[in-house]
């Protein structure tokens, strides 16, 4: 890595258990959605978590500091977002509790024991290769287009990593939802929980929460949607999984 790629790093405020992140200025840069994730997962005390695509490691870091989950995996395919996150897991001081291997989810066997993980999440790429408009920068075209592996990719390495009954969770498309619940059945993933996300109250959803339980029994609990916005800003719900001392944090 050259002092070029360090210029162009921003450090910034994660407002979630005073957490700090490096990004790139012009490449891929977190969202709101994997707050909303870590919010919907439910982690207990000594589970062994992974996350598959975990970009620039917020998901590993807010679980590190919200919950009491012992070792914390990411990976991530590229190798510039892979040694960003390390770098940002070291800022943090939580190199003992999180893990950041550069792999691809289509590449893990080598690497990760199979059946190893109670809890697996991911945020993967939403939209499939060819569809839509591609970001300029390679980081946030991987980052959003299918380009490193598919939906189906990111389930078989959860179902594979994952004790019998261990829980996996996702946020995806709303649009997309018949191929991720189809895509998890196949899987051995049974849908579990879904909740909508909207942006506004009224609005239609633009993401989904689901989770699975490997080998779990058919039934689907459709709990309240989460309305992001409420007006300008979030909406309390949303609010509270930042901390109350910080300002808004924008999506």
């Amino acid at each position: 890595m050259t002092n070029d790629d360090f210029l162009e790093e921003t450090l910034d405020d994660l407002r979630v258990g005073g957490l700090k992140i490096l990004q790139s200025t012009n490449g891929y840069r977190f969202s709101i959605d994997p707050i909303l994730l870590c919010a919907f997962a439910r982690v207990e005390r000594g589970e062994e978590v992974v996350d598959l695509g975990t970009g620039s490691g917020v998901i590993p870091l807010v679980l590190a500091r919200r919950t009491a989950a012992a070792h914390i995996v990411g990976v991530e395919v590229q190798g510039q977002l892979a040694e960003r996150a390390r770098r940002s897991v070291a800022l943090n001081g939580l190199q003992g509790r999180i893990r950041i291997l550069h792999a691809d989810v289509r590449d893990l066997d080598q690497m990760l024991e199979p059946r190893s993980f109670s809890v697996v999440l991911s945020n993967p790429p939403f939209r499939a290769a060819g569809s839509g408009r591609l970001a300029p920068q390679d980081e946030r075209a991987a980052a959003r287009h299918e380009l490193t592996g598919g939906l189906e990719d990111f389930l078989r390495a959860a179902a594979r990593l994952l004790k019998p009954g261990g829980r996996f969770y996702v946020v995806y498309l709303a649009e997309r939802l018949v191929d991720l619940l189809d895509g998890m059945r196949r899987a051995g993933l049974e849908p579990k929980r879904l909740r909508c996300v909207h942006g506004r109250l009224g609005e239609p959803a633009r993401l989904v929460l689901v989770e699975g339980r490997r080998g779990g029994r058919a039934g689907l609990a459709l709990e309240a949607p989460l309305v992001v916005f409420c007006g300008e800003e979030y909406s309390a719900e949303v609010r509270a999984y930042y901390d109350p001392e910080d300002p808004v944090a924008e999506d």
